[in-house]
């Protein structure tokens, strides 16, 4: 069982930055692929980013592409998601999410977060 409890979400302005954090506890994040997910209000939850385990390859939905970056550190079993360049659309709760491989679609994961709340204004 993985536990996972992502913080940093708030209300910033378009064009400002946030940086996501999700800890790890009970196993550690090495063996798990890692993602990002998003759920804005009345739409279907959709995949942000995700980094393999191993090597830590990185993928990205096009609309974050160039502002968004997914990053781990093993030692303190956390997964981060910087994001740049914020646009109202980005507006969303955020999730966390833990898989055995590093796919865009949430039937790869199986341990999700409770989610953070992220809105920028225009």
């Amino acid at each position: 069982q993985v536990q996972l409890v992502e913080s940093g979400g708030g209300l910033v302005q378009a064009g400002g930055s946030l940086m996501l954090s999700c800890v790890a506890s009970g196993r550690t994040i090495s063996g798990y692929a890692m993602g990002w997910f998003r759920q804005a209000p009345g739409k279907a939850r959709e995949f942000v980013a995700t980094i393999s385990r191993g090597v830590g390859s990185t993928w990205y939905e096009d609309s974050v592409k160039g502002r968004f970056t997914i990053s781990r550190d093993r030692a303190d079993n956390t997964v981060y998601l910087q994001m740049n360049s914020l646009k109202p659309e980005d507006t969303a709760v955020y999730y966390c999410a833990a898989g055995s491989v590093a796919v865009g679609e949430e039937r790869g994961y199986d341990y999700w977060g409770q989610g953070t709340q992220v809105t920028v204004s225009s």
